[in-house]
C-alpha cells in the first residue's frame, strides 16, 4: 500500500520539481547541476508524502500541495548538502552517490544549498506556483521559516554540534531531535494541512500530536539503522555517530530500549489520528514506514 502511495507522490512531486530547476542563464548552469545533483539523488521524498498525505487527510485535492511538497523537499535537499560539508560532519557519501561538495566541490555545494533554501520560499510565495489566497501563503511561508530557521533545524544543527563527546540525558537529546529533525516533519504535516484549505483548530492540534510524534521516531530509527544496518544499505557511512561519538537514543537508552521508544512513538502517532477517517489511511502507513523502514 504505502509503495504505491510513495510512487505516485514521488512523480507528483518530482514533475513539480523540474519545472523550477531550469538554469536562467548558461553561466548559472553548473550551480543548476549542483542543485539538481541535491535534489534528485535517490530520496525517498518522505516529507512531501507527509505533506501530500495531510491535505488529502482533511479532504484536499493532492494538487493544492504540490508548492508545499516542493519546499519541503528544496529545504530538506539543502540541509543534506550543508551537513556534508567537510565543516559539518563531512560525509563522503550520501544515498550511494558522492555528496555534493566530493562531485563538485565545497563552494559549488555551498552555494547549490543556498540556491535550493532560498527557491523553496519562493515556491510558496509565488502565486504562480502556489495558487491560495495571499494570507494561507504568509501562514506556510511563516511556518516553513520557523521550521527551518535558529527555532528549528538549523538550531538542531547547532545543538548536534556543540554536543559531540558529550554526555546528554534522554531530554536535552529529544530537544536536539526535536528541532533538527522533527521540526521539518511537523512543517511538513501542517503545511499540507494548511493547504487543504479544510484545517480546522481541532484537526491541526491532532495532526501536530501526529507529527511530533513521527518526528521523533525517524531519529530514533536512524540512531537504530546507524548500529544495525551496513554503508550499502543506508546509502551513507555505516557507524559514524558511534564513530564520531555523538549522542543517540541505542548510546543512551540501549539497543533494544530506543527499538521500544520508537514502536511507543509510533503507536503515538496512530493513536493521535483516531478522530479521522478512511483519508488519513497514507498518514497511518507513514508512521508505521517510519519506524519499519530499513534505509
Amino acid at each position: 500500500m504505502i509503495a504505491a502511495y510513495q510512487s505516485s507522490c514521488q512523480s507528483r512531486v518530482d514533475a513539480a520539481l523540474e519545472n523550477l530547476l531550469s538554469s536562467p542563464r548558461p553561466e548559472l548552469q553548473r550551480l543548476y547541476a549542483a542543485m539538481r545533483y541535491s535534489l534528485f539523488n535517490g530520496g525517498k521524498r518522505v516529507r512531501p508524502l507527509l505533506t501530500y498525505a495531510a491535505c488529502e487527510a482533511l479532504g484536499g485535492a493532492p494538487e493544492r500541495a504540490n508548492a508545499a511538497a516542493c519546499a519541503v523537499e528544496l529545504i530538506h535537499a539543502y540541509s543534506l548538502v550543508h551537513d556534508d560539508l567537510p565543516a559539518m560532519d563531512d560525509d563522503d557519501l550520501r544515498r550511494g552517490q558522492p555528496t555534493t561538495h566530493i562531485a563538485f566541490d565545497e563552494a559549488c555545494a555551498i552555494l547549490a544549498g543556498d540556491g535550493l533554501q532560498s527557491l523553496a520560499f519562493e515556491v510558496l510565495s509565488d502565486a504562480t506556483h502556489n495558487p491560495h489566497d495571499a494570507d494561507l501563503r504568509l501562514a506556510m511561508l511563516s511556518a516553513l521559516a520557523r521550521a527551518a530557521g535558529p527555532a528549528g533545524m538549523v538550531g538542531g544543527q547547532a545543538i548536534d554540534l556543540g554536543s559531540v563527546g558529550q554526555t546528554l540525558d534522554q531530554n536535552a537529546l529529544e530537544i536536539m531531535h526535536r528541532h533538527k529533525t522533527g521540526a521539518l516533519i511537523e512543517a511538513s504535516v501542517q503545511l499540507g494541512a494548511l493547504a487543504s484549505g479544510r484545517a480546522d483548530e481541532h484537526a491541526l492540534k491532532a495532526l501536530h500530536i501526529y507529527a511530533r510524534a513521527i518526528g521523533l521516531a525517524f531519529q530514533v530509527q536512524d540512531d537504530i539503522l546507524d548500529v544495525e544496518s551496513d554503508t550499502a544499505t543506508l546509502g551513507k557511512t555505516q557507524g559514524k555517530d558511534q564513530a564520531h561519538d555523538k549522542p543517540t537514543y541505542p548510546a543512551l537508552l540501549g539497543l533494544d530500549a530506543a527499538k521500544v521508544y520508537a514502536l511507543e512513538l509510533r503507536d503515538q502517532a496512530l493513536h493521535a489520528l483516531r478522530p479521522f477517517d478512511q483519508a488519513a489511511e497514507p498518514l497511518r502507513d507513514l508512521a508505521r514506514y517510519i519506524v519499519e523502514r530499513r534505509s
